[in-house]
Protein backbone atom coordinates (compact mmCIF):
# COMPACT_ATOMS: atom_id res chain seq x y z
CA UNK A 1 0.00 0.00 0.00
CA UNK A 2 1.30 3.32 -1.01
CA UNK A 3 1.22 4.98 2.38
CA UNK A 4 3.12 8.36 1.28
CA UNK A 5 1.35 8.89 -1.66
CA UNK A 6 -2.11 8.63 0.16
CA UNK A 7 -0.59 11.40 2.68
CA UNK A 8 0.79 13.69 -0.04
CA UNK A 9 -2.57 13.01 -2.13
CA UNK A 10 -4.24 14.14 1.46
CA UNK A 11 -2.15 17.32 2.14
CA UNK A 12 -2.51 18.60 -1.59
CA UNK A 13 -6.36 18.35 -1.51
CA UNK A 14 -6.35 21.85 0.86
CA UNK A 15 -3.51 23.39 1.19
CA UNK A 16 -2.10 25.91 3.24
CA UNK A 17 -0.87 28.58 1.16
CA UNK A 18 1.93 31.50 2.65
CA UNK A 19 1.54 34.41 0.83
CA UNK A 20 4.92 36.39 -0.04
CA UNK A 21 4.36 39.61 -1.43
CA UNK A 22 7.30 41.11 -3.46
CA UNK A 23 7.58 45.07 -4.36
CA UNK A 24 5.11 45.07 -7.65
CA UNK A 25 2.87 42.81 -6.80
CA UNK A 26 -0.01 44.28 -5.14
CA UNK A 27 -2.47 43.07 -8.11
CA UNK A 28 -1.02 39.51 -7.58
CA UNK A 29 -1.50 39.63 -3.92
CA UNK A 30 -5.13 40.66 -4.27
CA UNK A 31 -6.36 37.55 -6.65
CA UNK A 32 -4.29 35.40 -4.81
CA UNK A 33 -6.44 36.25 -1.61
CA UNK A 34 -8.96 35.72 -3.68
CA UNK A 35 -8.82 33.12 -5.35
CA UNK A 36 -7.77 31.25 -1.98
CA UNK A 37 -10.41 32.20 -0.33
CA UNK A 38 -12.68 30.96 -3.34
CA UNK A 39 -11.06 27.90 -2.70
CA UNK A 40 -11.57 28.01 0.74
CA UNK A 41 -7.45 27.10 0.84
CA UNK A 42 -6.37 28.55 4.25
CA UNK A 43 -3.67 31.20 4.24
CA UNK A 44 -1.01 30.22 6.38
CA UNK A 45 0.45 32.77 9.39
CA UNK A 46 3.84 30.60 9.62
CA UNK A 47 6.35 28.83 7.18
CA UNK A 48 6.05 25.77 9.89
CA UNK A 49 2.26 25.92 8.74
CA UNK A 50 2.51 25.65 5.28
CA UNK A 51 2.26 23.64 2.35
CA UNK A 52 2.60 26.33 -0.55
CA UNK A 53 4.80 29.06 -0.86
CA UNK A 54 3.42 31.58 -3.15
CA UNK A 55 5.35 34.02 -4.04
CA UNK A 56 3.63 37.13 -5.98
CA UNK A 57 4.89 40.04 -7.68
CA UNK A 58 7.84 40.63 -10.38
CA UNK A 59 10.99 38.96 -9.68
CA UNK A 60 13.17 41.36 -6.82
CA UNK A 61 16.83 40.44 -6.87
CA UNK A 62 17.48 42.03 -3.74
CA UNK A 63 14.90 39.95 -2.08
CA UNK A 64 16.31 36.23 -3.94
CA UNK A 65 18.33 35.34 -0.40
CA UNK A 66 15.03 36.38 1.83
CA UNK A 67 12.80 34.21 -0.13
CA UNK A 68 15.43 31.51 -0.26
CA UNK A 69 15.57 31.52 3.69
CA UNK A 70 11.53 31.73 4.09
CA UNK A 71 11.75 28.07 1.47
CA UNK A 72 14.26 26.74 3.61
CA UNK A 73 11.74 26.77 6.65
CA UNK A 74 8.67 25.56 5.12
CA UNK A 75 9.09 21.58 6.13
CA UNK A 76 8.00 18.85 3.48
CA UNK A 77 6.17 18.04 1.47
CA UNK A 78 6.15 21.55 0.36
CA UNK A 79 5.87 23.18 -3.06
CA UNK A 80 6.96 26.87 -4.22
CA UNK A 81 5.59 28.81 -6.97
CA UNK A 82 5.76 32.23 -7.88
CA UNK A 83 3.20 34.24 -10.24
CA UNK A 84 4.73 37.30 -11.80
CA UNK A 85 1.00 38.92 -12.38
CA UNK A 86 -2.62 38.53 -11.65
CA UNK A 87 -2.71 36.25 -14.27
CA UNK A 88 -0.88 33.78 -13.38
CA UNK A 89 -2.02 33.10 -10.10
CA UNK A 90 -4.49 30.54 -11.07
CA UNK A 91 -1.64 28.96 -12.44
CA UNK A 92 0.66 28.75 -10.07
CA UNK A 93 -1.64 27.35 -7.33
CA UNK A 94 -2.65 24.44 -10.02
CA UNK A 95 1.03 23.53 -10.12
CA UNK A 96 1.87 23.74 -6.52
CA UNK A 97 -0.83 21.41 -5.39
CA UNK A 98 0.42 18.78 -8.02
CA UNK A 99 3.57 18.88 -7.26
CA UNK A 100 2.70 18.96 -3.54
CA UNK A 101 0.81 15.55 -4.19
CA UNK A 102 3.31 14.14 -6.47
CA UNK A 103 6.08 11.76 -4.61
CA UNK A 104 8.43 11.92 -7.58
CA UNK A 105 8.52 15.78 -7.27
CA UNK A 106 8.79 15.73 -3.64
CA UNK A 107 11.90 13.17 -3.94
CA UNK A 108 13.43 14.92 -6.58
CA UNK A 109 15.08 17.97 -6.15
CA UNK A 110 14.97 20.46 -8.54
CA UNK A 111 18.03 21.75 -10.74
CA UNK A 112 19.27 25.08 -10.32
CA UNK A 113 19.03 27.16 -14.26
CA UNK A 114 22.19 28.19 -15.49
CA UNK A 115 23.46 30.72 -13.49
CA UNK A 116 21.60 30.66 -10.53
CA UNK A 117 22.47 30.02 -7.09
CA UNK A 118 21.78 26.89 -5.57
CA UNK A 119 19.85 26.82 -2.09
CA UNK A 120 20.59 23.84 0.47
CA UNK A 121 18.00 22.20 -0.83
CA UNK A 122 19.04 22.32 -4.03
CA UNK A 123 16.48 24.60 -5.17
CA UNK A 124 17.64 27.78 -7.27
CA UNK A 125 17.83 30.87 -4.88
CA UNK A 126 15.42 33.24 -6.67
CA UNK A 127 11.64 33.19 -7.02
CA UNK A 128 11.71 33.10 -10.96
CA UNK A 129 13.48 30.23 -11.60
CA UNK A 130 12.14 26.74 -13.02
CA UNK A 131 12.65 23.11 -14.05
CA UNK A 132 10.15 23.94 -17.16
CA UNK A 133 7.39 25.45 -15.67
CA UNK A 134 6.61 29.33 -16.29
CA UNK A 135 5.91 30.09 -12.45
CA UNK A 136 8.90 28.84 -11.22
CA UNK A 137 8.33 26.92 -8.64
CA UNK A 138 10.64 24.50 -6.95
CA UNK A 139 10.46 21.41 -4.77
CA UNK A 140 13.07 19.98 -2.00
CA UNK A 141 12.52 16.71 0.02
CA UNK A 142 13.05 17.79 2.60
CA UNK A 143 -12.14 35.21 15.20
CA UNK A 144 -12.00 38.66 16.88
CA UNK A 145 -11.41 40.43 19.62
CA UNK A 146 -13.34 43.01 19.15
CA UNK A 147 -17.17 42.31 20.38
CA UNK A 148 -17.51 43.89 23.53
CA UNK A 149 -19.14 41.61 25.42
CA UNK A 150 -16.23 39.79 25.23
CA UNK A 151 -13.53 39.22 27.37
CA UNK A 152 -10.20 41.32 27.98
CA UNK A 153 -7.57 39.62 25.61
CA UNK A 154 -4.53 38.23 27.49
CA UNK A 155 -2.53 41.39 26.92
CA UNK A 156 -2.43 44.42 25.09
CA UNK A 157 0.49 45.15 22.92
CA UNK A 158 1.31 41.12 22.61
CA UNK A 159 0.52 41.55 18.61
CA UNK A 160 3.59 40.20 16.92
CA UNK A 161 6.78 38.18 17.92
CA UNK A 162 10.21 38.41 15.95
CA UNK A 163 12.79 36.37 15.45
CA UNK A 164 16.28 36.96 14.31
CA UNK A 165 17.70 36.79 10.49
CA UNK A 166 19.64 39.10 7.85
CA UNK A 167 17.65 39.14 5.15
CA UNK A 168 20.34 40.34 3.00
CA UNK A 169 22.63 37.19 3.53
CA UNK A 170 19.18 34.81 3.81
CA UNK A 171 17.09 35.52 6.62
CA UNK A 172 14.70 33.70 8.81
CA UNK A 173 11.79 34.98 7.91
CA UNK A 174 9.51 33.67 10.60
CA UNK A 175 6.08 34.41 11.80
CA UNK A 176 5.18 34.32 15.08
CA UNK A 177 1.98 34.14 17.10
CA UNK A 178 0.11 36.35 18.96
CA UNK A 179 0.44 36.52 22.73
CA UNK A 180 -2.99 37.74 24.45
CA UNK A 181 -4.65 37.49 21.37
CA UNK A 182 -6.74 33.73 20.32
CA UNK A 183 -9.52 35.13 22.49
CA UNK A 184 -10.41 36.95 19.41
CA UNK A 185 -11.13 33.16 17.58
CA UNK A 186 -14.51 32.94 18.86
CA UNK A 187 -16.10 35.20 17.34
CA UNK A 188 -16.44 33.96 13.74
CA UNK A 189 -19.54 32.77 14.42
CA UNK A 190 -20.95 35.94 15.05
CA UNK A 191 -24.27 37.84 13.59
CA UNK A 192 -21.59 39.96 10.53
CA UNK A 193 -18.56 37.74 11.03
CA UNK A 194 -17.82 36.33 7.46
CA UNK A 195 -15.22 33.87 8.95
CA UNK A 196 -14.75 30.35 7.95
CA UNK A 197 -13.15 27.33 8.93
CA UNK A 198 -9.88 27.11 7.72
CA UNK A 199 -8.99 30.91 8.14
CA UNK A 200 -6.31 31.23 9.94
CA UNK A 201 -5.47 34.70 12.16
CA UNK A 202 -3.30 36.99 9.86
CA UNK A 203 -2.48 38.96 12.56
CA UNK A 204 0.53 37.23 13.98
CA UNK A 205 4.11 39.08 14.04
CA UNK A 206 6.86 38.19 11.73
CA UNK A 207 10.36 39.22 12.01
CA UNK A 208 13.84 38.69 10.73
CA UNK A 209 16.89 38.31 12.88
CA UNK A 210 20.24 39.29 11.54
CA UNK A 211 23.36 39.52 14.26
CA UNK A 212 25.11 42.44 13.86
CA UNK A 213 28.40 42.69 15.43
CA UNK A 214 27.85 39.90 17.44
CA UNK A 215 29.24 36.47 17.59
CA UNK A 216 26.26 33.68 15.93
CA UNK A 217 25.08 30.56 17.79
CA UNK A 218 24.13 27.47 15.79
CA UNK A 219 20.97 27.96 13.82
CA UNK A 220 22.65 31.12 12.88
CA UNK A 221 20.76 33.09 16.07
CA UNK A 222 23.23 36.00 17.24
CA UNK A 223 23.84 36.68 21.14
CA UNK A 224 22.91 39.99 22.29
CA UNK A 225 25.29 42.51 22.40
CA UNK A 226 24.68 45.14 25.90
CA UNK A 227 23.91 48.97 25.90
CA UNK A 228 22.32 51.50 27.99
CA UNK A 229 18.72 51.66 27.87
CA UNK A 230 16.27 54.89 28.11
CA UNK A 231 16.99 54.62 32.20
CA UNK A 232 20.82 54.14 32.05
CA UNK A 233 20.59 50.15 32.99
CA UNK A 234 22.95 48.16 30.73
CA UNK A 235 20.84 45.63 28.92
CA UNK A 236 20.92 43.06 26.34
CA UNK A 237 20.33 44.58 22.92
CA UNK A 238 19.05 42.66 19.81
CA UNK A 239 19.53 44.23 16.36
CA UNK A 240 16.42 42.63 14.32
CA UNK A 241 15.40 43.89 10.77
CA UNK A 242 11.37 43.94 10.31
CA UNK A 243 10.39 43.08 6.82
CA UNK A 244 10.56 43.04 4.04
CA UNK A 245 8.28 39.70 3.81
CA UNK A 246 6.05 39.47 6.49
CA UNK A 247 2.12 38.49 6.43
CA UNK A 248 -0.02 41.89 6.40
CA UNK A 249 3.13 44.17 5.85
CA UNK A 250 3.73 46.71 3.44
CA UNK A 251 5.77 44.51 0.65
CA UNK A 252 9.51 45.42 -0.01
CA UNK A 253 9.89 47.50 3.56
CA UNK A 254 12.75 46.96 5.95
CA UNK A 255 12.99 48.76 9.57
CA UNK A 256 15.80 47.83 11.23
CA UNK A 257 15.14 47.84 14.71
CA UNK A 258 17.61 47.83 18.05
CA UNK A 259 15.33 45.98 20.79
CA UNK A 260 16.09 46.12 24.25
CA UNK A 261 13.81 43.26 25.86
CA UNK A 262 10.48 43.90 23.88
CA UNK A 263 11.07 47.79 23.76
CA UNK A 264 12.15 49.47 20.01
CA UNK A 265 15.17 51.70 21.49
CA UNK A 266 16.18 52.39 17.67
CA UNK A 267 14.36 52.22 14.57
CA UNK A 268 15.64 52.99 11.08
CA UNK A 269 13.60 52.22 7.39
CA UNK A 270 16.18 51.01 4.87
CA UNK A 271 16.37 52.61 1.60
CA UNK A 272 13.68 50.60 -0.43
CA UNK A 273 14.57 47.83 -3.06
CA UNK A 274 13.99 48.50 -6.26
CA UNK A 275 11.19 45.69 -7.96
CA UNK A 276 11.49 44.92 -11.39
CA UNK A 277 11.67 48.19 -14.05
CA UNK A 278 8.73 46.76 -15.65
CA UNK A 279 6.67 48.59 -12.29
CA UNK A 280 5.60 51.41 -13.76
CA UNK A 281 2.52 52.33 -12.05
CA UNK A 282 1.58 51.73 -8.15
CA UNK A 283 -1.78 49.81 -8.30
CA UNK A 284 -3.92 51.99 -5.44
CA UNK A 285 -2.71 55.32 -7.34
CA UNK A 286 -3.30 53.92 -11.57
CA UNK A 287 -6.18 56.94 -11.34
CA UNK A 288 -4.28 59.85 -10.17
CA UNK A 289 -1.22 58.25 -12.51
CA UNK A 290 -3.65 59.08 -15.48
CA UNK A 291 -4.52 62.08 -14.32
CA UNK A 292 -1.28 63.23 -13.82
CA UNK A 293 -0.50 62.50 -17.85
CA UNK A 294 -3.04 64.25 -19.08
CA UNK A 295 -6.05 61.42 -18.86
CA UNK A 296 -9.71 62.68 -18.04
CA UNK A 297 -10.08 60.26 -14.89
CA UNK A 298 -13.82 60.26 -13.63
CA UNK A 299 -14.40 61.02 -9.50
CA UNK A 300 -16.18 57.86 -9.29
CA UNK A 301 -13.15 55.89 -10.44
CA UNK A 302 -11.04 57.49 -8.33
CA UNK A 303 -13.54 57.40 -5.45
CA UNK A 304 -13.83 53.26 -5.51
CA UNK A 305 -10.34 52.80 -6.21
CA UNK A 306 -9.55 54.81 -2.51
CA UNK A 307 -11.98 53.06 -0.51
CA UNK A 308 -10.65 49.36 -1.88
CA UNK A 309 -7.50 50.64 -0.62
CA UNK A 310 -8.55 51.70 2.74
CA UNK A 311 -10.26 48.66 3.07
CA UNK A 312 -6.95 46.45 1.88
CA UNK A 313 -5.05 48.83 5.37
CA UNK A 314 -7.97 48.22 7.62
CA UNK A 315 -7.84 44.11 6.34
CA UNK A 316 -4.34 44.76 7.52
CA UNK A 317 -4.86 46.27 10.89
CA UNK A 318 -7.27 43.94 11.78
CA UNK A 319 -5.25 40.65 10.93
CA UNK A 320 -2.19 42.03 13.32
CA UNK A 321 -4.45 43.40 16.04
CA UNK A 322 -5.98 39.79 15.85
CA UNK A 323 -9.30 39.97 14.63
CA UNK A 324 -9.33 37.51 11.26
CA UNK A 325 -12.91 38.05 11.00
CA UNK A 326 -13.51 40.85 9.95
CA UNK A 327 -10.28 41.29 8.20
CA UNK A 328 -12.28 38.86 5.63
CA UNK A 329 -15.37 41.05 5.62
CA UNK A 330 -13.30 44.02 4.80
CA UNK A 331 -11.43 42.11 1.73
CA UNK A 332 -14.64 40.74 0.66
CA UNK A 333 -15.92 44.42 0.71
CA UNK A 334 -12.59 45.63 -1.45
CA UNK A 335 -12.61 42.85 -4.23
CA UNK A 336 -16.22 43.85 -4.28
CA UNK A 337 -15.66 47.39 -5.04
CA UNK A 338 -12.58 46.48 -7.43
CA UNK A 339 -14.76 43.93 -9.81
CA UNK A 340 -17.09 47.14 -10.16
CA UNK A 341 -19.76 46.51 -7.70
CA UNK A 342 -22.31 49.46 -7.73
CA UNK A 343 -22.32 51.09 -4.22
CA UNK A 344 -26.38 50.48 -3.29
CA UNK A 345 -24.87 46.83 -3.50
CA UNK A 346 -22.33 46.89 -0.66
CA UNK A 347 -23.68 49.95 1.26
CA UNK A 348 -25.37 48.00 3.88
CA UNK A 349 -22.72 45.56 3.98
CA UNK A 350 -20.43 48.30 4.39
CA UNK A 351 -22.61 49.87 6.92
CA UNK A 352 -22.12 47.22 9.41
CA UNK A 353 -18.82 46.62 8.79
CA UNK A 354 -18.31 50.09 9.49
CA UNK A 355 -20.15 50.05 13.03
CA UNK A 356 -18.82 46.93 14.09
CA UNK A 357 -15.04 47.69 13.65
CA UNK A 358 -15.39 51.68 14.69
CA UNK A 359 -17.27 51.06 17.76
CA UNK A 360 -15.22 48.09 19.22
CA UNK A 361 -14.22 49.21 22.61
CA UNK A 362 -11.08 46.25 22.57
CA UNK A 363 -9.83 47.41 19.43
CA UNK A 364 -9.53 50.85 20.24
CA UNK A 365 -8.33 49.60 23.90
CA UNK A 366 -5.62 47.70 22.08
CA UNK A 367 -4.66 50.64 19.88
CA UNK A 368 -5.39 53.88 22.03
CA UNK A 369 -2.18 55.94 22.32
CA UNK A 370 -0.04 54.30 19.96
CA UNK A 371 2.04 56.14 17.40
CA UNK A 372 0.30 59.40 18.35
CA UNK A 373 1.37 61.89 16.05
CA UNK A 374 -0.67 65.36 15.86
CA UNK A 375 -1.85 67.20 12.59
CA UNK A 376 0.73 69.64 12.59
CA UNK A 377 3.91 67.33 12.73
CA UNK A 378 2.18 65.29 10.47
CA UNK A 379 1.94 68.45 8.10
CA UNK A 380 5.72 69.42 8.62
CA UNK A 381 6.83 66.35 7.91
CA UNK A 382 4.94 65.89 4.46
CA UNK A 383 1.99 63.72 5.42
CA UNK A 384 -1.22 64.22 3.52
CA UNK A 385 -4.09 62.12 3.65
CA UNK A 386 -6.32 60.04 6.30
CA UNK A 387 -2.89 60.29 7.94
CA UNK A 388 -2.89 63.93 8.55
CA UNK A 389 -6.53 64.73 9.12
CA UNK A 390 -6.80 62.06 11.66
CA UNK A 391 -4.24 64.22 13.47
CA UNK A 392 -3.90 61.26 16.45
CA UNK A 393 -3.18 57.69 17.03
CA UNK A 394 -3.71 54.29 15.61
CA UNK A 395 -7.13 54.54 16.74
CA UNK A 396 -8.02 58.27 14.71
CA UNK A 397 -6.06 56.58 12.07
CA UNK A 398 -8.65 53.83 11.54
CA UNK A 399 -11.58 55.45 12.24
CA UNK A 400 -10.55 58.30 9.59
CA UNK A 401 -10.51 55.28 6.95
CA UNK A 402 -14.04 54.20 7.87
CA UNK A 403 -15.11 57.81 7.53
CA UNK A 404 -13.45 58.39 4.24
CA UNK A 405 -14.69 54.99 2.66
CA UNK A 406 -18.40 55.86 3.79
CA UNK A 407 -17.85 59.25 2.10
CA UNK A 408 -16.38 57.55 -1.32
CA UNK A 409 -18.92 54.40 -1.45
CA UNK A 410 -21.72 57.97 -2.03
CA UNK A 411 -19.41 59.03 -4.80
CA UNK A 412 -18.72 56.14 -7.04
CA UNK A 413 -20.99 57.40 -9.48
CA UNK A 414 -20.06 60.76 -10.31
CA UNK A 415 -18.98 61.64 -14.09
CA UNK A 416 -16.98 64.62 -13.39
CA UNK A 417 -13.05 64.26 -13.35
CA UNK A 418 -10.85 64.32 -10.82
CA UNK A 419 -8.61 67.21 -10.03
CA UNK A 420 -5.28 66.73 -8.60
CA UNK A 421 -5.44 69.61 -5.95
CA UNK A 422 -8.92 68.55 -4.36
CA UNK A 423 -8.98 64.65 -4.68
CA UNK A 424 -6.56 62.84 -2.63
CA UNK A 425 -4.93 60.10 -3.94
CA UNK A 426 -6.02 56.71 -0.53
CA UNK A 427 -2.30 57.90 1.20
CA UNK A 428 -2.46 61.64 0.76
CA UNK A 429 -1.95 64.19 -2.32
CA UNK A 430 -0.64 62.65 -5.27
CA UNK A 431 3.10 64.27 -6.72
CA UNK A 432 4.87 61.97 -9.34
CA UNK A 433 8.72 63.60 -7.68
CA UNK A 434 7.67 62.76 -3.99
CA UNK A 435 4.92 60.26 -3.42
CA UNK A 436 2.78 60.87 -0.23
CA UNK A 437 3.80 57.03 1.01
CA UNK A 438 7.41 58.69 0.87
CA UNK A 439 6.43 61.10 3.86
CA UNK A 440 5.10 58.09 5.63
CA UNK A 441 8.16 55.87 5.51
CA UNK A 442 10.12 58.76 6.92
CA UNK A 443 7.81 59.53 9.51
CA UNK A 444 7.82 55.90 11.09
CA UNK A 445 11.34 55.90 12.83
CA UNK A 446 10.14 58.57 15.35
CA UNK A 447 7.00 56.75 16.06
CA UNK A 448 8.57 53.43 17.01
CA UNK A 449 11.36 54.89 18.88
CA UNK A 450 10.16 53.85 22.51
CA UNK A 451 7.27 51.25 21.57
CA UNK A 452 6.80 47.57 22.01
CA UNK A 453 7.33 45.69 19.63
CA UNK A 454 3.77 44.57 19.11
CA UNK A 455 2.47 47.73 18.94
CA UNK A 456 5.31 48.76 16.35
CA UNK A 457 3.10 46.18 14.00
CA UNK A 458 0.07 47.96 14.62
CA UNK A 459 1.58 51.81 14.07
CA UNK A 460 3.21 50.05 11.03
CA UNK A 461 -0.37 48.80 9.63
CA UNK A 462 -2.00 52.65 10.72
CA UNK A 463 0.00 54.22 8.36
CA UNK A 464 0.42 51.25 5.68
CA UNK A 465 3.13 52.50 3.54
CA UNK A 466 3.06 51.74 -0.45
CA UNK A 467 6.57 51.20 -1.38
CA UNK A 468 5.07 50.48 -4.95
CA UNK A 469 4.73 54.27 -5.27
CA UNK A 470 7.81 55.01 -4.23
CA UNK A 471 9.30 52.48 -7.22
CA UNK A 472 6.57 53.77 -10.15
CA UNK A 473 8.37 57.42 -9.23
CA UNK A 474 12.04 56.11 -9.55
CA UNK A 475 10.68 54.13 -13.36
CA UNK A 476 9.52 57.41 -13.90
CA UNK A 477 12.50 59.72 -13.60
CA UNK A 478 14.80 56.74 -14.70
CA UNK A 479 12.34 56.75 -17.99
CA UNK A 480 13.05 60.45 -18.39
CA UNK A 481 16.37 60.11 -18.23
Amino acid sequence: MDVTGLALRAAARRPRVLLATLPGGTAARLEAERVLRLRDWPLAATPAQADVLLIAGPDCPDLHAAVNRLWQDLPAPRARVHAPGAGDVEAALESGQARLGSLEDQRTPTEAPSGATRGDDGGPHHPGSSDGENQGETNGDAGGPHDEHDGASGGRHHAADARHGDERDGPHEHHGTHDGHHVHDGHHGHDGHDGHDGEDDHGQGHGGHGGHGGMEMPGGLPMAEQGEDRDGLMLDQLHVPLGPLLADWPAGLTIRVTLQGDVVQEAEAEEPLRPDSAVAEAFWVRPWQRAAAGEAVAVGEAARRRAASHLDSLARLLSVSGWPAEAIVARRLRDDLLDGAPGVAVGRRLERFARRVGRSRTLAWLTRGLGRVSAEVAHGAGVSGPAARAGGDVTDRYRQWLADIRRDVERMEEPSPIRMAVDESPRGWWRVDRPPSAALVALLPGLLNGAELAAARLIVASLDPDLDELAAARHRVGSHG
